[in-house]
């Protein structure tokens, strides 16, 4: 039984989530017009038949005022006088319920002996559910006892109910029929509301439906109103620019890293075939199988390179958070690319505050820097300086050469994968490098900046300062989680 009731509940939910949205709007609509239209005919029926009571009441008491004015100046008056044929009648008692005179048959009160105990206390309404010498006529009473000529009487004044009735059962008959026909006529007009608001919508399901990979500039009409559609509309078509511009970077990035794996792929051949030929001698076969060699190490960091940006791209280049002293990672940096940079006459030095910390990976950190200090001592000349300045909350890690420094074009596109330098920044290499030292920085929750400056380069990562919590914290590997960079 549980289980059937389970199933019976999910094909409800099934099939609601199955009705059209207008659809839905309309039956909410007309339910909440129902109420209102069932609230608004009941408080008027009721405040009608209190509007009705009231006047009957105010016609007895009426009645009952100008018999009692007759009683103190006349005495008791005769029956014809006191007849409204139709109606109303009076009746005058006196305390133990005789009928003394009035519009009624003598011998016929109209009120019980309990009644004209109630009635001597003081003015009473009451219910009848006939008048005396009358069929079917519902009554309604008011008695009060008056003072006349040292005298007590109880004046009873009495009226049909019948056209209270009648009225009361117009006015519903009316709301019984204008109740539905209103409800119908507000139910179209809210199914045509709801269908004129989701037009728009349908309009741009139709266009997002034709857009494909082919003409991903195409968007979708946004309707002039300024409504929540609207905004949809110009988000959705946020949302396009964005991917149009991604699948646009992502072909290029695709074409580029084709273009860079053919060229060492081509090497590789040429050298190989050519070790193949017959008649070579052993310092060719060596010379051959160095350069292929060479090739081969290009395409294996090449394949690295690629390997980490699509780890960046998906959120999961791994880092190692532990305290890291900026000074001894600069130094370690400097130290290995010593050794090269004397071979051309050059130096690197280390300057800049000491006693610097952060929290970040010191293997990734060092590969963005050696990154940058083998760009610069590719396209650069003179002394290059590493340097640490520690800002409000963060660690910028700077590399300064003394080349002709980036071009303003070449400073918008630096970290672009596959960007290269123009004439002043020419050179080897596959144009990754500074997308690796962007993706490695915000994987440590920063980002890298290119500077321009007098006779040179300056190229920094702005990183996140020591957290005490996690200098106590033993190191963890974790996802990074960076914006993606396609």
């Amino acid at each position: 039984m549980r289980a059937t009731r389970s199933l019976g509940r999910r094909g409800a939910v099934t099939f609601l989530n199955r009705i059209p949205i207008r659809v839905k709007l309309t039956l909410a609509f007309t339910g909440v017009m129902a109420l209102v239209l069932a609230a608004t005919g009941l408080l008027l029926y009721l405040r009608f038949a209190d509007e009705l009571d009231a006047s009957i009441e105010k016609s007895l008491a009426a009645r009952v005022d100008d018999v009692a004015v007759r009683l103190s100046s006349e005495g008791e008056p005769e029956g014809q006088e006191l007849a409204e044929e139709g109606l109303s009648f009076v009746q005058i008692l006196d305390p133990s319920g005789r009928v003394l005179d009035g519009a009624a048959p003598l011998d016929e009160p109209v009120l019980t002996s309990q009644d004209i105990a109630r009635a001597g206390a003081g003015e009473t309404t009451f219910e009848r559910a006939s008048r005396p010498s009358a069929e079917g006529d519902d009554l309604r009473l008011l008695a009060r006892p008056v003072e006349a000529d040292a005298m007590s009487f109880i004046v009873v004044a009495g009226a049909s109910l019948e056209e209270r009735d009648d009225a009361l059962e117009s006015l519903e008959t009316l709301l019984l029929i204008g109740g539905p026909l209103s409800l119908l006529l507000a139910s179209a007009a809210g199914y045509g509301v709801a269908s004129a608001a989701l037009r728009p919508v349908d309009s741009m399901r139709r266009r997002a439906g034709g857009i494909s990979d082919t003409d991903l500039g195409r968007r979708l009409p946004v309707p002039p109103a300024r409504d929540e559609i609207s905004r949809l509309g110009e988000t959705l078509n946020a949302m396009l620019s964005r991917l149009e511009s991604a699948f646009v970077r992502e072909r290029a990035f695709v074409s580029d890293a084709s273009h860079e794996l053919r060229t060492p792929l081509a090497i590789l051949r040429a050298e190989l075939e050519l070790a193949l030929r017959r008649g070579r001698s052993v310092e060719e076969l060596e010379a051959a199988i160095r350069s292929a060699l060479e090739e081969t190490d290009r395409l294996a960091r090449l394949a690295d390179d690629l390997l980490l940006l699509a780890r960046s791209d998906e959120g999961r280049l791994s880092i190692s958070r532990k305290a890291v002293d900026v000074d001894d990672l600069l130094e370690t940096v400097r130290a290995r690319f010593a050794a090269r940079a004397g071979e051309s006459g050059r130096t690197i030095e280390v300057t800049g505050p000491g006693d610097s910390r952060l929290t970040g990976d010191p293997l990734r950190l060092e590969q963005a820097l050696a990154s940058l200090v083998d760009n610069a001592l590719r396209h650069s000349e003179g002394a290059i300086r590493l340097s640490a300045r520690p800002e409000a909350g963060s660690v910028e890690l700077h590399v300064i050469d003394e080349g002709p420094g980036f071009s303003p074009a070449m400073a918008d596109r630096a970290f672009e994968r596959f960007s290269r330098a123009d004439d002043g920044r020419t050179g080897g290499g596959t144009g990754l490098g500074l997308a690796i030292v962007q993706a490695i920085a915000r994987a440590h929750g920063g980002d890298a900046h290119v500077g321009r400056r007098d006779g040179g380069a300056d190229v920094w990562l702005a990183l996140p300062g020591l957290d005490e919590r996690e200098d106590r914290k033993p190191a963890a590997s974790e996802p990074s989680r960076v914006p993606s960079q396609s």
